[in-house]
């Protein structure tokens, strides 16, 4: 029985999650203007007051792409596409827009994907500190779902 296919299940399904990622498009804009990209988004919450949320990632790191189809699938994404603009910040090999992350508490160091709730004045509601997301592929759906449920509602109290 140490083979059995209940004891196997949680393997295949992370098999399946991160080649489900691994096949996804890339989340990540690797030339887009991270600045630019946050300004247009905090214009655009303004008239609503909606919330941010920053996501910094790669397109190389499996777990950012687990996270990014939790985002747009799924439990998750209904939960976010209700109050929040979502913006992708590219940090490449851990070496690029290091100090848009910087600016709002995030260090990549500590693992990717890190996210940050900011309100539409810019003010941040929330930021990931030690790699709480890093490994997305082994939270399931359910687990980013809870993750998501948990720090947005103490983002919109804040707000």
């Amino acid at each position: 029985m140490k083979n059995s296919p209940l004891k196997i299940l949680p393997a295949l399904l992370s098999v399946f999650l991160a080649v489900a990622a691994a096949s996804a498009e890339n989340p990540y804009n690797e030339t887009a203007d991270a600045k630019l990209d946050i300004k247009q988004a905090l214009t655009q919450a303004a008239p609503a007051k909606s919330p941010i949320i920053i996501v910094f990632g790669a397109n190389w790191c499996p777990d950012c792409r687990v996270l990014d189809l939790a985002m747009k699938r799924g439990a998750t994404a209904s939960l976010l596409a209700r109050d929040f603009k979502i913006v992708h910040v590219d940090v490449g090999q851990k070496d690029k827009n290091l100090d848009i992350a910087k600016t709002y508490g995030v260090s990549v160091d500590k693992g990717i994907p890190a996210v940050v709730i900011v309100s539409s004045s810019n003010d941040l509601l929330y930021a990931t500190k030690d790699g709480e997301l890093s490994k997305a592929r082994e939270m399931n759906d359910q687990g980013i779902y809870e993750f998501f449920k948990r720090v947005t509602a103490e983002a919109m109290a804040k707000k």
